[in-house]
């Protein structure tokens, strides 16, 4: 039988989606059937389906959507930049950088509410990478991917133990830092969310455009310098998108640990390692990925949903050995 060409490939995880999307809207904790789903949809701000469709399901999955295609296409930019298949986007700090913020923002400023920590985790997030790109370049003159990551995890080990300091001695950060750090798509409003949107487009738009340097720096760096490579400008564009992606995701959601890390796998696998494919096939994995483990999380914890984080942490880490260890793990 003959292999699906990488466009048919494309097109029917773009399906997929699509019908995983109409699920998340038609599945949940609060059992509604679809004709109940449909009036909701169709008049809003009418009642409790209303409420329940707009309320939860909707911005539950256009968040779901778009943290899954931000982290699996920062995954695939950061794998193929550093040449590590076990790298993830959290390893410039941007997670811990979020944390942090969010932390100083209850214990210093006072803030509450869900849109003010978005905001927050969202400046934590960009400041903490823009540190580890610092350091790197200040001690070795050039962005490298080893340094980049070795200053990215001391960052992160920083900042975590900053947090950690703060939380215990607040009661109060520690009560919204363990909410906030869980990684969830419950309890998150689409107008909370609208500031993150600018930052994932223009970091799609820079992976986008970091695509070909990417095929170049696969055949090696010596060989991307022959080709007329800048790798300075290649590794400057591909970090800013990964920050501004994963940032947006962090955000948006908290920290969601293994869809950076496994996605690029499950879409190399299915579509080769040409990043002008590769880079769609991973945003659409990414988004199937997240939106799937939410309805899962809603349908398995009964009245008391299971957040999306705990679901993916769960399934995760297993599947993961899994396929390091198997021949399925496609080579960089």
């Amino acid at each position: 039988m003959p292999r699906p060409s990488p466009a048919g490939l494309l097109l029917g995880l773009l399906a997929a989606l699509a019908v995983v999307c109409v699920a998340s809207i038609l599945l949940g904790s609060n059992r509604l059937s679809p004709v109940a789903v449909l009036d909701g949809l169709l008049h809003p701000g009418s009642g409790r389906d209303a409420a329940v469709v707009y309320g939860s399901r909707v911005p539950r999955t256009v968040i779901g959507l778009v943290v899954g295609v931000c982290l699996g296409v920062g995954g695939t930019v950061m794998q193929g930049h550093t040449r590590n298949p076990l790298a993830d986007p959290g390893l410039f700090g941007v997670s811990a950088g979020a944390g942090l913020a969010v932390v100083l923002g209850i214990v210093v400023f006072g803030v509450s509410g869900t849109g003010a920590s978005v905001g927050l985790a969202l400046v934590g997030a960009l400041l903490a990478s823009l540190a580890a790109f610092a350091i790197t370049v200040a001690g070795s003159g050039t962005a490298s991917p080893v340094p980049l990551a070795i200053a990215g995890t001391a960052v992160s080990a920083l900042l975590t133990a900053v947090t950690s300091f703060l939380t215990l001695a607040d009661r109060d950060s520690l009560r919204a830092y363990q909410l906030w750090v869980v990684g969830s798509l419950s309890g998150r409003q689409l107008d909370e969310v609208w500031g993150t949107l600018p930052f994932a487009a223009a970091g799609l738009l820079l992976a986008a455009f970091n695509a070909r340097s990417l095929d170049n720096l696969a055949l090696g760096e010596e060989l991307a310098r022959g080709l007329g490579e800048n790798l300075l400008v290649a590794r400057g564009v591909g970090l800013a998108a990964i920050t501004l992606l994963t940032a947006a995701a962090t955000a948006a959601a908290g920290p969601i640990a293994f869809v950076g890390l496994v996605v690029p796998h499950l879409a190399r696998a299915a579509v080769g390692s040409a990043h002008r494919r590769l880079l769609p096939a991973a945003a659409l994995v990414g988004g199937l990925l997240v939106l799937l483990a939410d309805i899962v999380g809603r349908l398995a914890g009964g009245t008391s949903e299971v957040q999306v984080g705990i679901v993916l942490a769960v399934i995760g880490g297993p599947f993961f050995v899994a396929v390091a260890r198997g021949r399925s793990l496609v080579s960089l």
